[in-house]
This record gives structure tokens, sequence and C-alpha cells, in this order.
């Protein structure tokens, strides 16, 4: 659960870490993503793993629309535009969750017939769900293709982007290109988390707004703008989350998550890799 949660907290900090701006419609772009899997699969029954691909690219397509329909916009906003960025992702998450709502209702989904539903792997006497154990591996792979891709000339166009977008408009790198582009990776990150949580997690319209918060406070551990801050605070706030529920009752079992956050602000508001 910890990488998953790296992986939905990648996303965001993508996103804040190109352009300062905090997507909180990401949830609903998760709940999105979800449900989009368990249409696929109940039209087509093509297993939720074979549509990682799809998914992440309907999500891609998403995210660049976003940013060229609504957020573009808003940045060329100079008068209270932090604000305006802010009530705009706000809004098209109110937006999404109401259009689920509804077209889907209120009911929880599930997809309980899938390659990995009901599997264990055993470790003696350690015996783990295989929804699990694969959405670990697929998170980590996701994490190793962001890590490759920094490397690579898009990469350094992202973060020369990043550093100072007005002066790699004078050699030529079209900002508006890098920004769309940066919120369609976001986007599919999110994508994948989607489809790998919809392999064993409920799915209703509310269901992206306790993992786009743990996703905050990940991101706020982290650093802001840093993936592999994103990656370690995603697996701190696994294991919190899970040593909490050894010791209290597993319903409060985020208490140790947000004890950890409050923790951050107080100590090292930039979070361990943040450079704010």
């Amino acid at each position: 659960m910890g990488l998953l949660y790296a992986v939905v907290a990648a996303g965001l900090t993508l996103i804040f870490g190109l352009m300062n701006v905090v997507n909180f419609a990401h949830g609903a772009l998760l709940m999105a993503a979800m449900y989009a899997t368990w249409l696929i699969h109940r039209s087509t029954g093509l297993d939720p793993l074979l549509q990682l691909p799809l998914v992440a690219a309907l999500l891609f397509g998403t995210g660049v629309a976003i940013y060229r329909v609504l957020i573009a916009r808003t940045l060329q906003i100079r008068v209270n535009g932090a604000m305006v960025q802010i009530f705009t992702t706000f809004g098209l998450s109110i937006f999404l969750v109401g259009l689920a709502q509804l077209v889907f209702g209120s009911d929880f989904q599930s997809i309980n017939a899938s390659f990995l539903g009901g599997r264990t792997l055993a470790f003696g006497a350690v015996v783990l769900p295989l929804p699990l154990v694969a959405s670990g591996v697929v998170s980590l792979l996701v994490f190793l293709a962001l890590f490759r891709l920094s490397r690579t000339e898009f990469g350094r166009a992202l973060e020369a982007t990043r550093e100072d977008f007005e002066a790699v408009a004078l050699i030529g790198v079209d900002r508006d290109r890098i920004f769309g582009i940066g919120w369609g990776i976001g986007a599919a990150a999110v994508g994948i988390a989607g489809v790998l949580l919809a392999n064993f997690y409920y799915i209703s319209p509310d269901v992206g707004t306790n993992f786009a918060l743990i996703a905050y406070v990940a991101v706020a551990l982290g650093g802001f703008g840093s993936i592999l801050g994103a990656l370690i605070a995603g697996l701190v706030i696994g294991l919190t989350e899970a040593l909490t529920a050894l010791v209290v009752d597993p319903s409060l079992k985020q208490i140790g998550i947000f004890l950890i956050y409050l923790a951050v602000l107080m100590f090292r508001p930039r979070g361990l890799f943040g450079k704010l």
C-alpha cells in the first residue's frame, strides 16, 4: 500500500514541481481511472492488469486535455492566480465526483473475477495477497520509468522548464507543450494506481478522497517536487499505517500518518527532500 500511495503522490508532486500548481482534482482522477477499469472489465472481460497501458493512455490524454482547456488559462491570470488555480482544480474535482454519482450512483462497485483475485503468496508463516504484491512490483517499475525519464532529453527539458520557464523559451522550448505532457504523465501515474487499486479495492465516487489526502501528506513529507521523496514518503506512510494498526484499533490506523504530517510541519516544513 505504501508503494501505491507513492505512485499517487508522484503524479501530484510532478505537477506541483513543474508549475507550482496543487492539483485538487488528483483524487477524482484516481476515481475516474478505477471506474474506467471497472467499465472495461464489465464490457469486455479484460483483466485489470492487461488494462494498464490502455487506462494509462486514457488518463494521459485526460491530463493533457485538462491542462489545455483549464490550467493553461489560469496560468495567464496575474491577479490572485494561485487562488484561481486552486478553485479551478477543486471545482473540477467536484464536477467529476458529481458526474460519477450521476452516471454510476453511490453504490460500491468491485471487480470480483480477476486473474489475481483471491490468490496469495506465502513466505513461511507470512501470507501476502497477490494483488497487493503485484501492485508493489508495478509501482516500483513506474518509479524506475520516472527516474529513467529524468535522464532523457525530454526529462532535462522538464527540469529546465521547472527551473526557469522564461529562459527555456529563449532556446526554443515550448513551455505549454512541456507543461501539457507533464500533466499527462502525472495523470497517467494516478491512472496506473487506479487500475492496481481496482483489483482489490471498492470503487465509488468518493474513493479518491482518502487516497488524495494521503498523497498530500506524502508530498509534504517527501518534499514538494521530489519524485524520490514521494517514493520514500509513500513507503514510510504505508509502514506507519500498518504499525499503527497493530497498537490501536485498525479503523484508527491513519492516526500515525497524520502525526507524521504534524511533525513534518513543525520540524521540517520543506519535507525530506524539498527545496522550497
